[in-house]
């Protein structure tokens, strides 16, 4: 069977080139960087280098620009509020329009990630959907959950909040290859779980919605801080290692082997 890797290593004989994109607190970014710094310091080279930061806010909104400064990074933001104000398209990309405006944004992205040479686009906490493609994503749920339909369960921005409502007794961060769909690219990687754990019987919570929020809020970040953290930067490592390949009917493979649940540690 030919595998056709994410990144192959053994051809550029370089480190695999990422850029980081970003909107808002960027922990994410900040978790990969100093994962690489550590593979750096154990193993001589990092098998990914990350190139520049990208963000789209360019407001306080963003810690972008201190994460870059910090770690002595290029750094460039392109507000997408601003792109949209005064347009009359509204910010979906759900119909062809404003997916001609999305894509229309994205040149500016696009042209730093080919001169710069990029290999790979980390999004961690990009809130803006993109036309770019060879991007890897987290996402704070198990894409492997399907419903009756075959469709990923919980998927978008209330994708906590959606799975802790559904009886769901834990939760799990996952990776993925995007696509042009939300949260429908090939899954990667699946982290450990999360217990959830509630105040008080979910019937009851729910009828407090302000409290539910803040509890789905807090079991998030307890998710971001054990998954989105440990697998993010791990899914790009892999990859940089040439680990990671699509087999010919684009089922996702690791070392050789499918892992069509994602891989799991």
């Amino acid at each position: 069977m030919t595998l056709n890797p994410v990144f192959d290593p053994g051809k550029g004989g370089r480190p695999m080139r990422v850029a980081a994109f970003m909107s808002g607190s960027g922990t994410n970014i900040m978790r990969l960087l100093e994962y690489e710094k550590s593979l750096g310091a154990q193993d001589g080279r990092s098998p990914f280098e990350t190139i520049f930061i990208f963000s789209d806010r360019s407001d306080g909104g963003s810690a972008g620009e201190r994460i870059a400064l910090e770690n002595g990074l290029p750094y460039f933001s392109y507000d997408i509020r601003v792109f949209h104000a005064g347009k009359s398209i509204k910010r979906t990309v759900a119909n062809a329009e404003g997916l001609a405006a999305r894509r229309e944004y994205d040149r500016l992205a696009k042209t730093l990630v080919e001169a710069f040479h990029i290999d790979v686009i980390a999004l961690g906490g990009y809130m803006s959907y993109t036309t770019l493609g060879r991007c890897v994503n987290v996402h704070p749920a198990d894409l492997s959950l399907l419903d009756e339909g075959g469709n990923r369960k919980y998927v978008g921005d209330q994708a906590v909040h959606d799975a802790i409502a559904a009886g769901e007794k834990e939760l799990r961060a996952s990776t993925l290859w995007t696509d042009a769909g939300v949260d429908t690219g090939p899954l990667l990687m699946v982290s450990d779980p999360v217990p959830v754990v509630l105040p008080e019987p979910l019937e009851d919570l729910m009828k407090d919605r302000s409290r539910f929020d803040q509890v789905a809020d807090d079991h998030q970040e307890r998710l971001k801080e054990a998954g989105d953290w440990k697998i993010f930067p791990r899914t790009i490592e892999l990859i940089g290692r040439g680990r990671f390949a699509f087999d010919p009917k684009g089922r996702v493979c690791l070392d050789g082997s499918p892992v069509p649940g994602g891989y799991r540690e």
